[in-house]
């Protein structure tokens, strides 16, 4: 995972995190942010921001491992 962007947090640095996996500008980011988890679009670090609870982000991140959205990447 790579890193962008970045402030002091009260825990120490706070940055961005991208998948090793991304690449070409087509890529979103998480940051732990407000007890949730803000995802935006790498290529717009200023524009909006998506945020989820951290019982939303375990869901999807659940889905993700269970491949309830493989068929995405298949085209589908």
């Amino acid at each position: 995972m790579g890193t962008s962007g970045g402030r002091i947090g009260a825990r120490g640095p706070v940055a961005w995190v991208k998948s090793a996996y991304s690449g070409h500008g087509n890529c979103v980011e998480v940051i732990a942010a407000g007890g949730g988890v803000a995802v935006r679009d790498s290529k717009v670090p200023d524009g909006p921001l998506l945020w989820f609870t951290r019982a939303e982000w375990k869901a999807f991140l659940e889905g993700v491992k269970d491949g309830e959205f493989d068929h995405f990447a298949e085209g589908a």
